[in-house]
């Protein structure tokens, strides 16, 4: 579970003009993310637009970042939804799960289960899942919180399956609430461990300090050895760190992810700037916002 900690990349999925896959752009991206020392990397998360893929694309997807990765890094395979006999039918008949170290699995979006069906879904995809799994809470796209309590009775339900959560609700008080729970468990319990991973780029410095472990981030598609830093730095340089990039954060979300980074490494040469619809790229105005705050840089 170690290996998870520090930086985890969201990789995008870079689209030639025609929106077919660009695998030689993705290959470049997995060895731009190695060669900085990321310490894993998510395959298939929202940054990828993985709801817009087909099941062949996605097989795909995992192929080639497995095997220009080769075993260098651990991967950390996207696999949710809201349906939850589906999700589990997926990790069920999951091809090749050794090639992954965990599965990183979104709250149910659109239904709003309460905390009690929260509770059951993720317990039944721990049951089903051939893999450690880590939870994400992002209740700006799924509508629904889980709630720290939620989390601990998971957990506590599940203790072997369940290794972390990327928490993503922006809320820094409720975080801090969860690795307080975590840590008063540890006290009690030698062998209790619970990653409180960050999902928000933003606010990582502070939830550093209060004790998470680490940051699945979006902007270290681009700024990879930065975004390092700011989770493995001592306190006073991490926050220098991402204060230098709160600007640049700020516009990465402007008008929705991963429109904001895919611009970025457009600027930045390293893709054709295309998303896949309902997803649009930046308009002009925040292009050209985004190409005056690199320049800052």
């Amino acid at each position: 579970m170690n290996t998870l900690s520090g930086l985890g990349t969201a990789l995008i999925t870079p689209f030639l003009q025609n929106q077919d896959i660009d695998f030689t752009a993705l290959e470049g991206l997995v060895e731009l993310q190695i060669q900085a020392g990321v310490d894993y990397l998510v395959v298939l998360g929202t940054t990828a637009e993985s709801a817009t893929l087909t099941e062949n694309e996605k097989q795909q997807v995992r192929q080639i970042i497995v095997g220009k990765n080769a075993g260098r890094v651990p991967l950390v395979l996207g696999i949710g939804g809201n349906n939850t006999a589906k999700v589990v039918s997926e990790l069920t008949n999951l091809r090749n799960p050794d090639d992954f170290a965990a599965i990183l699995s979104v709250c149910p979006y659109y239904n709003k289960p309460s905390q009690e069906g929260l509770f059951q879904h993720f317990c039944a995809i721990a049951d089903a899942s051939p893999l450690p799994v880590i939870l994400y809470n992002v209740p700006g796209r799924t509508g629904v919180n889980l709630l720290p309590q939620t989390v601990m009775r998971i957990k506590k339900t599940c203790p072997k399956k369940i290794i972390g959560i990327k928490e993503a609700s922006g809320n820094i008080e409720q975080i801090t609430e969860l690795i307080s729970l975590r840590d008063k468990e540890k006290t009690t319990q030698k062998d209790f461990d619970l990653l409180v991973i960050s999902g928000d780029d933003g606010i990582t410095a502070e939830l550093m300090d209060k004790g998470a472990n680490g940051l699945i981030s979006v902007a270290a598609n681009a700024f990879p050895l930065s975004f390092s830093e700011i989770v493995k730095n001592k306190q006073g340089k991490r926050h220098e760190t991402q204060d230098k990039f709160a600007q640049i954060v700020s516009l990465l979300f402007k008008e929705g992810n991963p429109a904001g980074i895919k611009t970025v490494l457009t600027e930045k040469g390293y893709i054709h700037n295309v998303l896949r619809l309902p997803l649009v790229r930046n308009s002009s105005a925040t292009q050209i916002e985004i190409r005056h705050a690199l320049a800052e840089l």
